[in-house]
C-alpha cells in the first residue's frame, strides 16, 4: 500500500466513472429509466469507494511530519509538473470532499428526474476538480483544478436549477472566473520570476516586498469572491437558491473553503509581509461581513437564502482567524471550515426535505410542522443549534477558536465577531420556530410525510461528525497542528 498512487487514484477515480456514465447510452439502449438507475448506482459506488479510500489515506497521514506526504511527481509541460502531495492543512478538507459526495448523489436519488445520466457525471468531474485543487503542488496545475471546477457547477446550477437557473448560474461563473483572471496573471509572472511552478518551492522563494503586495491583491481578488467575502458575496444567495440540493451542499461544502485553503496555502507563507499589512483590512471586512450579512439573514422570507447569508457570516470567522496570523486562530479557522461544511450542508439538506414535498422555500408557506415530521423537527433543530455555535456541536469550537485568535491581534474584531454568534441565534431560532412550531396553517401540510428511511440514512452520519467533532474536537486539531505550526512559526519568522 505504501507504493500506491493514492492521491492519482482519488482525484481520478471519478472522472474513470463519468466517463462511464457518459457511455452509458451507448450500452444501455433501453430504456431511459434503466440508464439514469444504473448512472445513480454507479455515481453512489464510486463515492463510497472514494470516501474509503480518503478515510484510509487520513488515517494514514502522519501527523507528527509537517512537510507534504504521499507526494507524486512526474513532468509535464516545460517546469510544469503533475505534482501532488498532501499536509495537515488539506488532508481533512479531501476527506470533507469524499464525505460529502455520497450524501449529494443519495439526496438527488428520486428528486433529478430528467438528464440523470449527465447530472451524475457531472458531479463525479466535479469531485475530481475539487480534490485535485487540494491535492496539487504545482501552482498550474492548482489554477487548472481551480477554474475548471467552474463548468460542472455552471452546469448543475444552470440546468438542474429552479425557475431563475439560467442567470445565477452566469453570475456565479463570471463573478468567479473574473476574480481568477488577476490569479493568472500574478501566477504567471510569479513562475517566470522565480522559476519554478512548484508551490513548496514559491513558499520557500522570497518575493520582494512591493511585488508581494501586488501579488496578494490578486489572489486576493480570487479567494475573496470564492469564499465569498464581503462585499463580493451576491453571487452566493442566487447560485444557492437556483442550485439543486445537493449543488448547494457542495457549494457551501466544499467550494467556498477552497477561499479559505488558497489563503493559507498561497497568501500566509508566500506573502507573509503584505498578508500582515493587510491583515487589519481583513479584520474589518470580516466584521462586516460577519454582522451585515447576519442582519440580511434575518429579513429573508427564503429559507435557502437565509442559510446562504449565514454561510457568508461564518466564513467571516474563518478570514479572521486565517489572518490572526496565530495558532489559535488559524487552528480555529480550519476547523470552522470542516464545521461548516457539515453543518451547512445539513441544513442544505433539511432544505431539500421539505422541498420536495411542498415544492416551495418560502418561510410563510410552512409552521405546524413537528405534528406531522417529529423526525424531521429533531434533526433540523439539532443542526440549527450547530449554526448558532451551541456548546456540544462542531459549530462552537472553531467559532470560539477564531474569535481567541483574533482577540490576541484585535480585540476590537473579536467583540463585533461575537455579537455575531448573538445574531445568528436570533435569525437561525427565529427560522425553527416559524417553521416547526405554531399551529398548522397551510392545508397541504395536512397530508405531508416525515423523513422515510433514505432521507434517515442520509442524515445519520452527518449527525454523528457534528456530534462527534462538538465531543472530540482534538480529531481534528491532532491532524492539523503540526502543520498549522509550522505555518506560524514561518509566517512570524519573516518579522523577527
Amino acid at each position: 500500500m505504501d507504493m500506491l498512487p493514492i492521491l492519482s487514484i482519488l482525484t481520478w477515480l471519478p472522472a474513470v466513472a463519468a466517463v462511464l456514465i457518459l457511455l452509458l447510452p451507448q450500452i444501455i439502449k433501453s430504456p431511459e429509466a434503466a440508464r439514469a438507475n444504473a448512472a445513480r448506482w454507479i455515481a453512489l459506488v464510486t463515492t463510497v469507494i472514494v470516501f474509503g479510500l480518503a478515510l484510509w489515506m487520513t488515517l494514514a497521514f502522519d501527523e507528527t511530519k509537517a512537510g507534504y506526504q504521499f507526494v507524486e511527481r512526474a513532468d509535464w509541460y516545460g517546469m510544469i509538473q503533475y505534482h501532488l502531495g498532501i499536509d495537515g492543512i488539506s488532508v481533512l478538507l479531501i476527506l470533507l470532499t469524499a464525505f460529502l459526495m455520497p450524501l449529494c448523489i443519495l439526496a438527488s436519488w428520486t428528486s433529478i428526474e430528467k438528464r440523470v445520466v449527465e447530472y451524475m457525471a457531472a458531479f463525479l468531474i466535479l469531485q475530481t476538480l475539487m480534490i485535485g485543487v487540494f491535492c496539487a503542488l504545482d501552482i498550474v496545475l492548482f489554477y487548472i483544478f481551480f477554474e475548471a471546477g467552474l463548468i460542472p457547477m455552471y452546469l448543475i446550477i444552470g440546468i438542474w436549477g429552479g425557475k431563475n437557473r439560467v442567470y445565477a448560474a452566469y453570475k456565479f461563473f463570471l463573478y468567479t472566473l473574473l476574480g481568477s483572471l488577476f490569479l493568472l496573471i500574478a501566477i504567471a509572472w510569479m513562475a517566470i520570476t522565480a522559476k519554478t511552478t512548484s508551490i513548496p518551492d514559491l513558499q520557500a522563494f522570497e518575493f520582494a516586498k512591493d511585488a508581494q503586495t501586488w501579488l496578494w491583491l490578486a489572489f486576493f481578488a480570487s479567494f475573496a469572491v470564492k469564499m465569498p467575502m464581503w462585499p463580493v458575496h451576491t453571487w452566493l444567495p442566487d447560485a444557492h437558491v437556483e442550485a439543486p440540493t445537493a449543488g448547494s451542499v457542495i457549494l457551501a461544502g466544499v467550494l467556498l473553503k477552497m477561499g479559505g485553503y488558497g489563503f493559507l496555502r498561497f497568501s500566509l507563507p508566500m506573502f507573509p509581509e503584505a498578508s500582515n499589512d493587510f491583515a487589519p483590512f481583513i479584520f474589518a471586512l470580516s466584521g462586516i461581513a460577519i454582522v451585515y450579512t447576519s442582519l440580511v439573514a434575518f429579513r429573508q422570507t427564503d429559507i435557502k437564502k437565509l442559510i446562504a447569508y449565514s454561510s457568508v457570516a461564518h466564513m467571516g470567522f474563518v478570514t479572521m482567524g486565517i489572518f490572526s496570523g496565530n495558532e489559535q486562530g488559524i487552528q480555529g479557522a480550519m476547523f470552522q471550515m470542516l464545521s461548516h461544511g457539515v453543518i451547512s450542508g445539513a441544513l442544505f439538506l433539511c432544505v431539500g426535505v421539505i422541498y420536495d414535498r411542498m415544492h416551495t422555500r418560502e418561510i410563510a408557506q410552512y409552521g405546524g410542522l413537528v405534528n406531522r415530521m417529529p423526525i424531521y423537527a429533531a434533526v433540523f433543530l439539532l443542526f440549527t443549534m450547530g449554526n448558532v455555535g451551541l456548546p456540544g456541536t462542531s459549530g462552537f469550537v472553531g467559532e470560539i477558536l477564531t474569535m481567541q485568535g483574533a482577540f490576541n491581534v484585535d480585540p476590537v474584531t473579536a467583540m463585533v465577531a461575537a455579537s455575531g454568534v448573538i445574531l445568528s441565534a436570533a435569525y437561525m431560532l427565529t427560522l425553527y420556530r416559524k417553521v416547526i412550531f405554531g399551529v398548522i396553517v397551510n392545508p397541504a401540510l395536512n397530508t405531508i410525510t416525515d423523513m422515510n428511511a433514505r432521507e434517515i440514512l442520509i442524515f445519520v452520519p452527518l449527525i454523528a461528525a457534528a456530534l462527534y467533532l462538538g465531543f472530540q474536537p482534538n480529531l481534528i486539531f491532532d491532524q492539523t497542528a503540526t502543520s498549522a505550526v509550522a505555518l506560524v512559526d514561518a509566517f512570524h519568522a519573516n518579522f523577527k
